[in-house]
């Protein structure tokens, strides 16, 4: 049986032969003397002195251990110039196994690659092996970082970044060629050297501070530009890459890690960066890594910059997380023990699964405080944690700014900026601006314009959370009956102009239109809804028409639009007479037409009890150049409220503390199990900092979210949070600095 020695040595087999019967006889004066050992009848040339292939065991060699070795080259020597033949044990699977054929590898520089050497490694030697015997060989400069590549005879290469694998693991095979580089000094590799923005003249030339240096937008990657800047001036990470640090931990084993991948990708990006040798590196290789980890960051769209520094600083972890087996570690309840010696431990639990440069830097330690409403149970735990996600202080009031139309057809819409509550109604709208215009908030109705429709009109009790601040919003004054109390009808009115060309594509035989201007909405009595009314209604409320007195008593012929007219118009009062209504007709010519249409100002409404009715009138090209001016009717003029310079809050570090340690109650998605009750509860939660890492990573929560919305809080510039030492003092947190 094989012992597990390091090591065996081949002997010819007709030396051991003649030595062993030497032995036996005990004669020293014996014939049968061997002699220096001999090797010879092994190799297949004296110069090279490779083997032969195919040698057996116990009929062309013997392997003795180690130490009879010594013990035979101390008493006979060796025949000049023959090396010893020293062959490992290696550990395959199930079975030890003496390595009588070593594998023999070709070696070179990847910036001579015709340079080759041949060197024999041991299937049981690391690539660390490899990386000492070509630095030897080439005579690489101490300390030079360099990078193995492995190249089979298909001429595809492989990057060996295992330098603590085994040739065997490696699956290395003989006749293989390892490549090694080694960096450039501004940062990039011979093999796969980056855009930079320096022109290629200027590559060699350029020398800049040290870290002062840009990354190029690939598409919309500012998020990922913004996090890797922040990260590069962190001195303790970046000193730890810029010393190479990392290649000592890089750990190629952990399943949740990257297989050393991101953080082999990170350090070049810092490297090169710090390098001196560019104003602006573009990060392009990085971004290909992280969206072959992360497919939520493939392609060039924009993202959150919290998001991948979270995804980055966790892949940094694992692959170079210290623990190379993680331990199961049973966590214990306070049980009434003092605060530090549970910190202690916890902290202790998490250094025994988590060691890395990201825990010494940037881990720290949240206190968590459970209390149950029924019982008053207590527990207290401690987690750690790696960002401090802090909320803002959220206002309640929201500044908008809409336009006001009056009734004076000759006043021009008024842009107004009102401060209303951000969980206010459109009823608070109108109540804010009434106390600008002295207009009663009854008499106002709010609607959003879109391309010169009405996309929607609003009621008073709808929530001013629908209306988004890029909407734009009117506010018209609606007219108030004094001496009568009749039912009055909210009309929407649509401008349009008549094209000189039949709509054929409609079926009919109406002209096509196209809308244009400011729609209108109008409150009109019931029995104002005659055809007659609502014209001279519309003449006075238009803005920009100017009809001459004479021209309302032009005759004109009866048209196709008139009979139109006249079946979609609103019932006339009994008392008159069609004839009548025929003979006034050919008095006059008017201006435009009045036609019922949908929401849209396209098609007949439908006739359904209860929905907003539309109304269009219909501008001829001619006469709306003459009596309609465009332009006029499109201006509109700022209100002083307008002017007043909006006051930008000052939003204090310690604030955003304060809220984030405030006291909670848990929601009924997620109660708290009470031992002591046996059941679940909606108990009282409360964060505090026990310990604050080295680098404090604070993200500021832009977003309030509730179970149905997501709303994102206004924030004019980062200088508006003030943030010092004494912030986090004067919140009182509980640090082990």
């Amino acid at each position: 049986m094989m012992l597990p020695v390091c090591c065996r040595y081949v002997v010819e087999r007709r030396w051991y032969e003649q030595w062993k019967g030497f032995v036996e006889t005990g004669d020293q004066n014996s014939s049968s003397f061997p002699g220096q050992i001999d090797n010879t009848e092994l190799f297949e040339d004296l110069d090279s002195y490779h083997l032969k292939e195919r040698l057996v065991e116990n009929e062309d060699f013997m392997l003795v251990p180690a130490e009879a070795w010594h013990k035979l080259l101390t008493w006979y020597g060796m025949v000049d110039g023959q090396p010893p033949l020293e062959r490992k044990v290696v550990d395959l699977p199930s079975t030890l196994k003496v390595e009588v054929y070593p594998v023999e590898i070709f070696l070179c520089l990847h910036s001579n690659m015709e340079n080759v050497i041949t060197s024999q490694f041991s299937r049981a030697d690391n690539i660390r092996e490899l990386v000492f015997a070509i630095c030897e060989a080439f005579s690489v400069p101490p300390g030079s970082e360099c990078r193995l590549w492995m190249k089979s005879s298909d001429s595809s290469c492989e990057r060996l970044r295992n330098i603590h694998m085994s040739v065997l693991d490696a699956c290395l095979s003989s006749g293989m060629t390892v490549i090694m580089e080694t960096r450039n000094a501004d940062g990039t590799w011979p093999s796969s050297r980056p855009q930079i923005m320096n022109s290629v003249e200027d590559q060699d030339s350029y020398r800049g501070q040290p870290g002062v240096c840009g990354l190029t937008n690939l598409g919309n990657t500012c998020f990922m530009n913004s996090a890797l800047q922040c990260l590069s001036n962190t001195a303790p990470l970046t000193e730890y890459f810029l010393q190479s640090s990392y290649l000592e931990e890089l750990n190629f084993t952990n399943p949740l890690g990257m297989k050393g991948e991101i953080a082999e990708a990170y350090a070049d990006v810092i490297k090169q960066m710090w390098s001196g040798r560019h104003y602006s590196v573009v990060p392009r290789v990085f971004k290909t890594k992280v969206g072959h980890f992360a497919s939520q960051f493939l392609g060039y769209q924009q993202h959150d910059s919290q998001e991948l520094l979270s995804f980055l600083l966790d892949g940094l972890h694992e692959d170079l997380n210290r623990v190379k087996n993680k331990e199961y570690i049973e966590l214990r309840d306070a049980d009434g023990r003092p605060d530090q010696e549970v910190a202690e431990e916890a902290w202790r639990n998490h250094r025994r699964r988590n060691d890395s440069v990201i825990v010494d830097t940037f881990h720290g330690l949240f206190k968590s405080t459970l209390v149950c409403p029924e019982c008053h149970k207590v527990s207290v735990t401690f987690d750690p944690f790696c960002y401090l996600s802090v909320p803002l202080p959220v206002s309640k009031e929201r500044v908008m700014e809409v336009f006001f139309v009056s009734l004076d057809p000759y006043a021009k819409p008024a842009q107004h900026r009102v401060v209303v509550p951000k969980a206010g109604k459109v009823s608070d709208l109108c109540s804010a601006l009434s106390e600008m215009t002295s207009i009663p908030p009854t008499q106002m109705v709010v609607a959003d314009v879109f391309n010169h429709r009405f996309y929607k009109i609003y009621n008073t009790d709808e929530s001013l959370s629908c209306i988004l601040d890029r909407d734009d919003i009117f506010v018209y004054e609606l007219s108030v009956l004094e001496e009568q109390q009749e039912e009055q009808v909210l009309l929407a009115l649509y401008l349009r102009e008549r094209s000189h060309y039949r709509d054929y594509g409609s079926g009919s035989s109406s002209y096509g239109t196209t809308l244009f201007g400011h729609p209108l909405l109008l409150s009109v009595p019931r029995s104002s809804c005659s055809r007659e009314a609502l014209y001279n209604l519309f003449l006075q409320r238009l803005p920009g028409s100017a009809p001459p007195a004479e021209q309302s008593q032009q005759p004109c012929d009866t048209t196709e639009e008139d009979k139109q007219e006249e079946a979609c118009s609103p019932s006339p009062p009994a008392n008159e007479q069609p004839a009548k209504r025929r003979t006034c007709r050919k008095r006059r010519k008017s201006l435009f037409t009045i036609q019922a249409v949908n929401s849209n100002g396209t098609t007949e409404r439908g006739s359904g009890e209860g929905a907003q009715p539309y109304v269009a009138i219909d501008w001829d090209p001619e006469m709306k150049k003459r009596f309609y001016n465009e332009n006029e009717a499109e201006k509109y003029v700022k209100h002083a409220s307008m002017e007043v310079p909006q006051q930008q809050t000052t939003v204090q570090l310690q604030e955003c503390i304060e809220l984030f340690t405030t006291v909670e109650t848990l929601e009924e998605e997620n109660p708290w199990y009470c031992p002591v009750c046996k059941k679940h509860q909606l108990a009282t939660k409360k964060l505090d900092l026990w310990s604050l890492p080295e680098v404090l990573i604070i993200h500021l929560k832009r977003f309030s979210y509730t179970k149905f919305t997501r709303e994102k809080l206004d924030i004019s510039s980062p200088r508006g949070l003030k943030t010092c030492c004494s912030d986090l003092k004067s919140a009182r947190l509980q640090a082990n600095w």
